[in-house]
């Protein structure tokens, strides 16, 4: 009888685990010290479960909700982060949407017991991102390694239009992921599916009703009285339910532009309505559609039409002059030098152009937007371009959230001069780096829109020269020039603004090598439309090495390449650069008296296929001096991952040939 017990006991065990329900901690899962599918994992998701599903509230009609169940497990302190969840909801019109936390909880084992610690009012709260946007946010208390945390909450809607993206993988392992719609046979969505892990789809349909009640005056003789009815409306309510176990952990790899675009997530699109007794209504956007909304939105277009405010700047700015590129470069440089970004996105603007002009702060599209309308004064034909930045990925079907920031665009001949004004170190199609996701769209005048691509296509250059001496004990000395040119020169630039220059310096020597530098310089760094140019002299001990009356060292010393950076077996995700580049190094090499070279590394010559990278590789002795020239030249921002086998064999060469070494015997 006993063994009937506790088999009965295990069953319900096992059945109220696979319920996957709040409030259900053991024991035995807070003593968990690693994670079981994943010994390196700071944290795990052992479930969430999403539930999108509408209500009808009789004067209102149907509202969307989506309740969210969480239950995390903490295995080290690297993942206290996910003790802290943000919701975004939207606040840009009336009706506003709402989120409200309940059930948040974290359960620690103290001497053997369950220890549970609710959250406090002050670990939530509520942060607005700006006129349409805002964040609710939680911090659970008391997180420990070991620490089990769950919390609930829920997004109420009215705009039945958005549905929620839901990921079935995070950064840290997901045990199991469901994710259920209800929806009413009114409203027609297509699903679309992104990523590499497929879920299990189940189908349902089930039978709702709808009850509406009515109060009516009726009269008996002479009297007046309220006489209430109900009528009951059934509907069918497609149930899908999808369910992803035992995801890994979606883990960033070397050269992706944003890990959300290859997230293994379903989005919802509505595509049309059709309530009873009325007709078919289209919802299907096109991004025509999408592009004139937010035209036609308060914060947007009729900003673009606004002059009065800069009027008699600009025609002072730029009396006397005639040329086209000359007046874009002098409007472009004085909304760099006037205006100062406040660090938030969005392509509609917060408090208006004529305001973020007499403050001389804005967000992106205050400053961008304000860029047009001045260029178009000018008569230059300039319209702004809406883009999604690489952090917030790119959208699979035409939507208003698919973009989230906005740059300004000069159509010239059969070309279109990319302009952002957000940072004081960006020139004409030298943009800040959280632009180039891939394509925009530009919005003109009169309405039509069109694709814009937004991969450079000029190559950026970073040309090392250095004459280098090595003396008998094998210490190197010598004086090094570093040319950075377009976007190469945006990045130092950029950083250069951020970091101190001692701090730098030392950086530096540590990455190369542990050298002595001296004499450091940055010269162009205001020169926006010269390359960088950056020079040090050094010394060094540790490039080469001496064994018995040899000395062996790589040709490119501190700067050759030790590992390559492309490691997996299969690359699932395109390769993106960022914009195409070309590294070279020419180098003269003194060698010490009393010594001659033995062997050097053989020249070598490696193109890819389509010549997506190049390499060239060439050693020269001339008795007393070793003369070395490199050149890695990638001509393409992004590299599709069916080139990823020769990629990764062509990294792999110019890792091995510049890991051999230079020979030199003493004589």
């Amino acid at each position: 009888m006993r063994k009937y017990i506790l088999l009965f006991l295990a069953i319900v065990a096992t059945a109220n685990a696979q319920k996957h329900e709040l409030g259900k901690v053991t024991i035995d899962e807070l003593k968990e010290k690693v994670c079981p599918k994943d010994s390196s994992a700071a944290a795990a998701i052992l479930f969430e479960k999403g539930k999108t599903f509408f209500i009808y509230t009789q004067g209102e009609g149907f509202k969307i909700n989506t309740e969210v169940e969480m239950k995390i497990k903490i295995y080290k302190k690297e993942g206290y982060e996910w003790a802290n969840e943000k919701v975004r909801f939207y606040i840009g019109s009336t009706p506003t949407e709402g989120v409200q936390f309940s059930k948040a909880v974290t359960y620690n084992l103290v001497n053997g017991q369950i220890e549970k610690s609710k959250l406090k009012s002050e670990g939530e709260f509520i942060e607005k991102v700006n006129k349409i946007w805002a964040l609710k946010k939680i911090t659970l208390p008391n997180v420990k390694e070991g620490s089990i945390i769950e919390y609930k909450y829920i997004i109420e809607s009215p705009y039945f239009s958005t549905f929620p993206t839901w990921e079935f993988q995070k950064s840290i392992p997901v045990n199991y992921s469901e994710y259920t719609t209800e929806i009413p046979e009114y409203f027609y969505y297509n699903n679309l599916f992104k990523g590499f892990l497929a879920p299990v789809v189940t189908k349902n349909a089930v039978t709702r009703t709808i009850t509406l009640n009515y109060k009516d005056i009726v009269q008996t003789g002479l009297n007046m009285k309220y006489q209430t009815s109900t009528d009951n409306i059934n509907y069918n309510e497609n149930q899908t339910t999808y369910i992803v176990e035992n995801a890994p952990a979606l883990k960033d790899e070397s050269y992706v532009n944003s890990i959300k675009n290859y997230i293994s997530s379903v989005e919802h699109e509505l595509t049309g309505k059709k309530m009873p007794q009325s007709q078919f209504e289209s919802y299907a956007n096109t991004w025509e559609d999408v592009v004139k909304k937010i035209y036609d939105n308060d914060d947007f277009g009729p900003q673009l039409k606004k002059n009065n405010y800069f009027e008699e700047d600009i025609k002072t700015l730029i009396s006397g002059i005639n040329g086209r590129d000359e007046k874009i470069m002098t409007i472009f440089n004085y909304v760099k030098s006037r205006m100062n970004w406040n660090g938030y996105y969005g392509y509609a603007c917060t408090d208006g152009v004529k305001k973020a002009y007499q403050d001389k702060v804005g967000n992106v599209a205050e400053i961008n937007l304000m860029l047009v309308a001045m260029l178009r004064f000018a008569e230059i034909n300039a319209n702004p371009i809406l883009i999604s930045t690489r952090a917030n990925g790119i959208s699979l079907f035409p939507s208003r959230n698919a973009f989230n920031y906005v740059i300004a665009g000069v159509e010239i001949e059969n070309d279109v001069i990319l302009l952002d004004a957000t940072s004081k170190n960006s020139i004409p199609n030298i943009l800040p780096t959280r632009d180039l996701n891939w394509m925009g769209r530009i919005i003109r005048t009169e309405g039509s829109s069109a694709e814009i691509n937004l991969n450079p296509k000029s190559i950026s250059r970073d040309i090392v020269s250095s004459m280098i001496s090595i003396d008998k004990e094998g210490k190197l000395e010598g004086k090094i020039k570093e040319q950075y040119s377009d976007y190469n020169a945006f990045i130092v630039r950029e950083n250069n603004e951020k970091s101190d220059k001692n701090n730098y310096v030392e950086k530096l020597e540590k990455k190369l090598n542990n050298i002595e530098i001296s004499e450091y310089a940055l010269t162009n760094m205001d020169t926006l439309n010269k390359p960088v140019i950056e020079t040090f002299s050094f010394k060094g001990n540790n490039s080469v090495e001496i064994i018995g009356d040899k000395m062996f060292f790589s040709p490119l010393l501190f700067f050759a390449k030790k590992e390559n950076p492309f490691k997996q077996e299969k690359r699932e995700y395109p390769v993106d650069f960022i914009f195409p580049f070309e590294d070279k190094y020419v180098f003269n090499i003194t060698i010490p008296e009393g010594y001659a070279v033995e062997t050097m590394p053989a020249p070598i010559s490696l193109t890819m296929s389509d010549n997506l990278a190049t390499l060239k590789y060439i050693l020269n002795n001339t008795g007393t001096q070793i003369q070395v020239s490199s050149t890695l030249t990638v001509n393409s921002s992004i590299i599709s991952s069916d080139y990823y086998d020769e990629l990764k064999a062509f990294f792999g060469e110019v890792v091995k040939k510049e890991s051999e070494k230079i020979v030199l015997k003493k004589i």
